[in-house]
């Protein structure tokens, strides 16, 4: 994959019971934090009090060292979180 692709980061949380809005609060200010500016970052929430989080990282490889959310407290969450990464295609 070449470094002239466009890289979009997927992560996703479940909050534990009744804190949904809370982790997307949390989610919401470390998408903010992330050092540089990807071209495009979309949160979004699910059942179950699940979190996702997606930015696009134009100009990039698949192995390059992007930007991520980091793993929020332990009591926020029910599991590890999960991280995908996807080379957008026209």
């Amino acid at each position: 994959m070449s470094g002239d692709a466009t890289i979009v980061l997927m992560w996703e949380a479940r909050a534990t019971e009744g804190r949904g809005a809370e982790l997307l609060e949390w989610a919401r200010a470390r998408s903010a934090e992330l050092p540089g500016e990807p071209a495009r970052r979309e949160l979004l929430r699910a059942p179950q009090d699940r979190v996702l989080v997606m930015t696009w990282w134009p100009n990039a490889s698949y192995g390059d060292d992007l930007p991520e959310l980091p793993e929020p407290d332990a009591g926020l969450i029910t599991r590890a979180v999960h991280r995908w990464r996807f080379e957008a295609v026209g």
